[in-house]
This record gives C-alpha cells, structure tokens and sequence, in this order.
C-alpha cells in the first residue's frame, strides 16, 4: 500500500535568526526558530516587548530578510529572490493589518482599498469591482464613499482588512490589529478575523493581549527571540459582544 504523503506547509522556518548589528553592538532579535504554518490556521504570536514577535512578522511578511535560516512561502525559498521577487511575493500572497490603519484620511474608503491593485498593477482584477465587494464582505457595503476621518476607529480596521484582502492573498499577517480599538470594537473584528479564516484565509497575527489571542487556534509564545510553547486549541466558540 502506497504511504499517505505529508501535507506541503504554507509556511516554513528553519533555523530562521535575525541579528540586527548597531555599531560594536549586536542584537539577536530571533534565535534558530524552527516552525511549520499549514493553510487555514488562525496563529496568535504573543510574547514580552523584545521577543521577537514582531520581527518574526515581518520576515514572514517578506519586509525584511533572515539573518541566517530557511524561510518557505507557499514552496518558495525566499532566499533565493531578489528585492523584487519578493515585493511581487508579498502583492501575490501576502495581506498587511496594522494597528493604527494606514489610511490615507482625505481618501475614501472605495480608493483606499483600491491602492494595492492600483500600485501593484493587478490587470486581472477590476480594482472598482475588487474593493466594492471586499468592503461589503466585512460589513461596510453603504459607506465606499466615506472618507477614514468620517469612519470611527473600528470602521476603518476594516477598510485596512478590506484593503489587505483585495488582491486574493493566501496570507493576513496583523501587528496588533486590535490596540487601538476598544474591547466591543475588538471583538467585532476578531469575529471577522475568524469568519475570515473559517473560509479557509490564513490568519496570523501579532497580540500581547490574551483576551484577543484566545480568539486563535494556535499560540505562539516567544522570549528572548526563541519560540518558547506552541499551543494548539479547539476552536473558540462564539462570545457575547
């Protein structure tokens, strides 16, 4: 009988390090971080400030390189591609949430979410058409045509969710999508975050707090640039707002 072959991860690290030198001065802001990531899981990275929480999003992320170590997106050495391979890598398979937006404020909602098709020359999609239904799909069908200073704090996370998903990635990576919202606010977005994933979006994101890490079905723990615990859980039932 044939052996059942291993499922391909969407993400690996191997050995992956980070070493920022300042003058005589260096830091090793991730040490050795062996990881597997499939499609589907909901990830919530947690861990002290000087963790290397954040830097490991943002090597995933294809914003910076490793120090040393393997990093795989979706059977793609990253090694391997130069600056520009990468940047397409990112346009191709990567969506970006931050915790303060990024929106331009004069800008309406419909041409914010816009901005990444237009930049990075998606031909194939009809930005127009793309943003309208990304920003139905998280709930703001009725406000294209408001600006981000007309939106509250939580409408316009989810213009930069819309925005993050227009161009089909396989991958959302969020830095603390939540801190800036307060905690009804927070759970209205974790619960599109997981309605999001339940359609089969990958979803990892940055969090120092448990509350909004509860929300994942995988945490990850670091300290000191090393990945301490991976904990897997079952799926968080639904909670009152």
């Amino acid at each position: 009988m044939t052996a059942k072959s291993e499922k391909t991860p969407l993400i690996s690290c191997r050995g992956l390090t980070k070493t920022y030198v300042m003058g005589d001065q260096s830091l090793q802001a991730l040490d050795h971080v062996d990881l597997d990531i499939e499609q589907g899981e909901f990830v919530a990275i947690m861990g002290p400030s000087g963790s290397g929480k954040s830097t490991l999003l943002n090597l995933l992320g294809a914003l910076d390189t490793p120090t040393s170590g393997n990093l795989i997106i979706n059977g793609v050495d990253c090694a391997e591609m130069s600056k520009d391979e990468l940047a397409a890598l990112r346009n191709r398979e990567i969506g970006f949430v931050f915790q303060q937006f990024n929106l331009l404020r004069r800008t309406t909602a419909l041409e914010n979410v816009q901005l990444p098709l237009i930049y990075g020359r998606k031909r194939d999609i009809d930005p127009h058409e793309a943003a309208s239904a990304r920003l139905t799909e998280v709930g703001l069908g009725e406000r294209l045509d408001h600006t981000s200073a007309q939106l509250s704090g939580g409408q316009q996370q989810r213009v930069a969710i819309a925005r993050a998903l227009v161009t089909n990635p396989s991958i959302i990576l969020a830095d603390e999508p939540t801190g800036a919202l307060d905690t009804q606010t927070s759970n209205e977005i974790m619960r599109l975050f997981e309605d999001l994933n339940s359609k089969g979006l990958t979803v990892i994101l940055v969090t120092h707090e448990a509350e909004i890490a509860d929300y994942a079905h995988r945490n990850l723990f670091f300290r000191d640039g090393k990945l301490i615990s991976d904990t897997r859980k079952e799926r968080k039932q639904e909670v009152d707002a």
